[in-house]
Formats: C-alpha cells, structure tokens, sequence
C-alpha cells in the first residue's frame, strides 16, 4: 500500500501539524512504511486459542478484614468515617 503526499499533508492538517516540503516527504515514506508491516501481520497464521486456565492455587478462604476505625486509624485526614485525601480541582 501507498501513501500520498497529499494523504500526509491531510493527516497534518487534522493534527494541526506544520509539515515543510522535505518533512512530508520524509513520513511519507515512513507511513507506507509503517502500512507494510501491518500487511505483513495479515500474513501472520492463526493460531488455536489456548487452553482457559486453572486454578492450581488454593481456594480462597475468608478471614476477617479490618474494621472502619482500624482502617482509618493512620490516616493523615478522615471525614465521617471515610479517608479524607487533597482536592484534586
């Protein structure tokens, strides 16, 4: 597959990109470049999927979690009964 200069220039001009004469010769190469090794991927066999995997780990057990007031206990700031963190905006 091609690509144009006029293709590049388009591209530029959607990305509000300044490209001078010797620039856009310069991806124009680089994109047709670029499209040849995507076609090289569609040459590429598929392949089986592999196998879901299993879990070899032990089961999960439930154990008791903290409770609010531990959780919050080494928060630098709470505000009713949750962590208080930094204004973002």
């Amino acid at each position: 597959m091609t690509v144009d200069d006029e293709e590049v220039r388009h591209v530029a001009r959607l990305a509000r990109v300044d490209l001078d004469e010797a620039e856009v010769e310069r991806f124009t190469e680089q994109f047709g470049e670029i499209l040849e090794y995507f076609e090289a991927l569609d040459a590429v066999p598929e392949t089986e999927p592999e196998p879901e995997l299993a879990n070899v780990m032990r089961p999960d057990e439930v154990e008791a979690g903290l409770t609010q007031e531990e959780a919050l206990r080494n928060a630098p700031e709470t505000e009713d009964g949750q962590f208080k963190g930094p204004k973002v905006s």
